[in-house]
């Protein structure tokens, strides 16, 4: 068991740097060489040799608390720990002596004396490093009769709905504290007590629920007994198996070791060979899979002829003939045009690229979008435009050699959990870090990192700030004069610089727009300008603006005139929201690109897909979602595929979406559960979650991971085997039989994609793309030499104000986001534990605006929009800024989406989510809208629970 604890923690040896000092040193008689600095457990261990530990793990700094490590070194006094012991040459080194043997085991008898008598009812039996390491040191007996503190039977702590916590069994070795500091960052446990009182702590004496604890496992992973350990293992027992795959939630792409006893998952554990996550994970990665096994799963397909009908459960054959008899009568009524589909950014590439592939060969049109259209769409169109290639420039890793961290319209601790801890840890090294968002974000708010600048400005102004950046940047002449000259397109750049240089630019200005200190501005831009490695972070508090598009162009511009793209530590970085909403962009779910971002007017793109698909395809763009919506409306649009997308829940203007969905004559819905979006379909198909299927997800940095089936679907099929199904009783044949053959086809003609294949993923891990004959293992830093599309192109970023003004009937300006343990719409955590976080949405208002209007926390509160209006508890804050109020959008009847508007982003119709202007008071009750969906849900569920009854 030693050697696979060894392997475990001190993990796989950093590559070899070229520059890099070695030593040579002599451990147990055979000589050694290995890089300057590396401990001598470290090179033991390269060596074959195993030194016994407790504290020490690859995963966080040397420590040298247990003292079984100790070594003998020749020429040195004592026996020093060999995990903070650094080689140096001609070192001798000896791990097995009879005096080391006596030492180790008279440690690890004070440590089984103060440990409790249970080691064959302890879950962690079979994988506990404490028994292991006592039958390495060869101790059989224990001389001190169990007088351990530990002993006195010490409550567990049960609070944590995913993990207990039993400090009789805990043996002070810190490191679940030194993961809390070092891999997640949040400093919420601490060792109180001296000696046999010491312990573990949760704050001050709190519980796990009680404390600052964000509950990503750091410390269950790292803890070496079973004092933290999971529930689903003290309930399941230990696993028998594990299938390597990539986490269903956000766009880091964490990998993760499915741990399986038999068919059924005993925990999910992060795997340190994945290179998005390297062996962290936040609370939905880690413990939020209970949704994919849960009771309200759909598992029978479902039709019905209205939605005020009933549903029937029927076979497989019933409802794929229904939906495609349907779309065959739709098309022949009201024209080829009149159907259309939705990608899922949930699903994987290649379940994607067969949903716009029967969109456009068997549907016969363009009519194909994805969730990107509400999240990410002027990223692609932005960077599109400026760099040449609609993708972030870097992977997660780079930020390690950053110096200054912008980060624009994101919430990382939140939304991405997992890069969060990297840029924190990047930032306790001394980074520096600019802060621009409205929210006072826990970037901020943290005492444990400091935010050199937190420019607080108005929803809405994003380009104004950039344009000040970058006005400061030219005028003090900060701009990276040599990178411009020889990677920029001069003509663009001189007309950019001109633009940015006028006085309407400067910060002094617009400050009265932005309401953001001219002097921090200039400060900031000062900074990032001269600071160093400068890298820009962004997130959908950039793209979902009627300028969204407009500010991922003037970031870019920010990052090329101060050089900051091409290298490590550098770059534009979009943090993908969805965890392939990467993905459902490159395989071509726009309906204006094919696969790769190639445009379908581009004659010769199209006769490659037509000779390969072997149908003529259109060569005008078809409808956008909302377009689509607009077009039910106006009676031309009647017929929508939508897989894996709650459309009614996510998209903005609830409403109108609802009319559009209304005005259909045949929604078929593909998900898992009866989703807002399903109780307006007609046909009903079960879905499969990630755990079900094979295929890839592409992350935010590009990184193409395989996802891997660990269990058999539970309705019967995978959804790409769905698609087929449909596709061939549509007329259209898909003949795939393993869904690798569909990544085959997805390289076969996107050259991005030349080189891929699952033979590939399976020997190097994961893969960024470009990768083909020029990049054969992929690319994790993007435009080194140039940049994609030739020179760079600096674009005038003028700002125009949105046509969503406050107004004495609106005075305040509502914006959203998310929370740390609820994901999105919120199908997936709703389902899971996690709601014990959040069980409900809120809306975060300042104590000036919620004093004027009588609102005291925790008070049902009306919020009214031009759109709608709902009903939310108020939560009392100062994370606002007077004048802007705050709520996530997890729960469908909350209805934040009642009250977003139908502006949208002047590019791409990205919707404006952030910026709504409203009127909030107190109230007494709900609002009309939602006890209408109350009254329609209860309705909806009964007819599905009627549905599944025997006839």
């Amino acid at each position: 068991m030693i050697e696979t604890i060894i392997a475990r923690d001190l993990g796989t040896p950093p590559p070899l740097n070229p520059n890099m000092e070695f030593v040579t040193l002599t451990i147990d008689g055979q000589r050694v060489t290995v890089a300057a600095g590396t401990s001598v457990m470290r090179a033991a261990a390269e060596s074959g040799t195993s030194i016994p530990k407790l504290c020490a793990t690859d995963s966080l700094e040397p420590f040298g608390s247990c003292r079984l490590c100790l070594v003998e070194i020749e020429g040195r006094r004592g026996y020093p720990a060999s995990c903070t012991t650094p080689v140096e040459e001609g070192m001798v080194v000896r791990t097995q002596t009879a005096k080391l043997q006596e030492l180790r085991k008279g440690v690890m008898e004070l440590y089984i004396s103060d440990h409790p008598l249970d080691c064959l009812t302890c879950p962690a039996n079979g994988n506990c490093e404490l028994q292991d390491m006592a039958g390495v040191t060869g101790l059989r007996e224990v001389r001190y009769g169990y007088e351990g503190a530990n002993h006195l039977k010490l409550k567990k702590d049960e609070s944590n709905p995913y993990f207990t916590f039993d400090s009789s069994k805990c043996i002070v070795c810190n490191r679940c504290v030194r993961a809390c500091e070092e891999t997640q960052g949040t400093f919420a446990l601490t060792i109180s007590g001296r000696g046999f009182e010491s312990r573990v702590s949760a704050g001050a004496g709190e519980t796990f629920m009680e404390s600052e604890c964000v509950s990503c496992g750091a410390c269950v992973e790292a803890c070496p007994t079973a004092t933290l350990q999971e529930k689903s293992v003290i309930w399941l027992g230990q696993a028998e198996h594990k299938v390597t795959t990539t986490c269903a939630y956000c766009g880091v792409g964490c990998s993760l070791d499915a741990e399986m006893k038999g068919s059924e998952v005993v925990r999910m554990v992060p795997s340190k060979a994945g290179k998005a996550n390297e062996g962290h994970a936040c609370v939905k990665g880690r413990f939020a899979w209970g949704y994919a096994t849960h009771k309200d799963r759909i598992l029978k397909p479902m039709i019905r002829s209205k939605i005020t009908d009933p549903w029937k459960e029927v076979s497989w054959d019933e409802a794929l003939d229904y939906a495609a008899s349907e779309f065959k009568r739709i098309q022949a009524k009201h024209g080829q045009d009149s159907i259309g589909g939705i990608v899922s950014s949930r699903c994987t590439n290649e379940e994607g690229y067969l949903v716009q592939k029967l969109v456009r060969a068997a549907f016969g049109n363009n009519n194909v979008d994805t969730c990107a259209r509400v999240c990410h769409s002027p990223t692609g169109y932005g960077l599109k435009q400026t760099l040449g290639e609609s993708a972030g420039t870097q992977t997660f890793a780079s930020v390690a050699k950053s110096d200054v961290i912008m980060v624009i319209g994101a919430n990382p601790t939140d939304g991405h959990p997992v890069f969060a801890s990297r840029m924190k840890r990047r930032i306790r090294q001394g980074a520096k870090l600019i802060v621009i968002d409205p929210r006072r974000i826990d970037l901020v708010k943290s005492p444990h990192i400091r935010s050199q600048y937190h420019l607080q400005l108005r929803p809405g102004t994003n380009v104004a700030m950039v344009s000040s950046l970058a006005h400061v940047i030219v005028t003090e002449g900060l701009l990276a004069e040599q990178f411009i000259a020889e990677r920029c397109d001069d003509r663009a750049f001189n007309q950019w610089r001109e633009f940015v240089a006028q006085e309407s630019n400067s910060p002094e200005a617009m400050e009265s727009v932005t309401g953001v200190p001219a002097e921090q501005v200039r400060g900031a831009a000062r900074l990032f300008a001269t600071g160093g490695n400068g890298a820009i972070f962004y997130g959908l508090g950039v793209t979902e603006h009627a300028q969204g598009s407009t500010t991922v162009m003037g970031i870019a511009n920010l990052a090329m005139a101060t050089g900051n793209v091409g290298r490590e530590g550098v770059g534009v970085n979009p943090l993908r929201g969805q965890n392939n909403v990467q993905g459902s962009c490159d395989i071509g779910s726009f309906p204006h690109e094919l696969p790769g971002y190639r445009h379908v007017s581009d004659t010769t793109v199209r006769m490659q897909f037509e000779a390969a698909w072997g149908v003529e395809l259109q060569a005008e763009p078809g409808l956008r979602i909302p377009n689509m919506f607009e077009a039910a409306l106006d009676g031309s649009f009647k017929g929508l595929y939508c897989q894996g997308e709650d459309i009614v829940q996510s998209d903005p203007n609830t409403q109108h979406v609802i009319s559009a969905m209304e005005a259909m004559e045949c929604i078929v819905v593909q998900d898992i559960f009866l989703n807002e979006t399903a109780k307006y379909a007609h046909v009903l198909l079960p879905g499969s979650s990630f755990l079900e299927k094979d295929g890839t997800f592409t992350n935010a940095e590009r990184r193409i991971s395989r996802v891997r089936k660990v269990m058999a679907p539970k309705a019967g099929y995978a959804d790409w085997e769905v698609t087929v199904q449909l596709s061939n009783r549509l007329g259209y044949p898909m003949n795939y039989t393993h869904p690798s053959q569909i990544m085959d086809e997805i390289a076969r003609l996107t050259p991005t994609f030349s080189g891929v294949s699952y033979a590939k993923l399976d020997k190097l891990g994961s893969i960024q793309w470009p990768c083909n004959d020029a990049a054969p293992e992929g690319t994790p830093t993007m435009h080194i030499d140039q940049f994609v599309r030739g020179k760079g192109r600096f674009i005038i970023t003028q700002y125009v104000p949105t046509d969503e003004k406050v107004t004495r009937m609106y005075p305040l300006i509502l914006t959203t986001g998310r929370i740390l343990s609820q994901y999105n719409v919120g199908a997936q955590t709703r389902r899971t534990e996690n709601v014990q976080w959040h069980a409900e949405d809120r809306l975060e208002i300042h104590p000036h605006d919620a004093e004027e209007r009588g609102i005291k926390d925790d008070q049902w509160v009306g919020i009214q929009s031009r759109a709608g209006e709902t009903v939310l508890r108020a939560l009392v804050t100062e994370r606002m800024q007077p004048g802007v109020v705050y709520t996530t959008f997890h729960f469908p009847e909350s209805g934040a989406n009642v009250i977003t508007t139908e502006n949208s982003d002047w590019a791409t119709n990205c919707p404006e989510y952030k910026v709504t202007a409203v009127q909030v008071m107190p109230v007494q009750q709900q609002s009309d809208w939602q006890m209408e969906f109350a009254r329609f849900h209860e309705e909806q569920m009964a007819h599905k629970d009627a549905a599944a009854q025997p006839a």
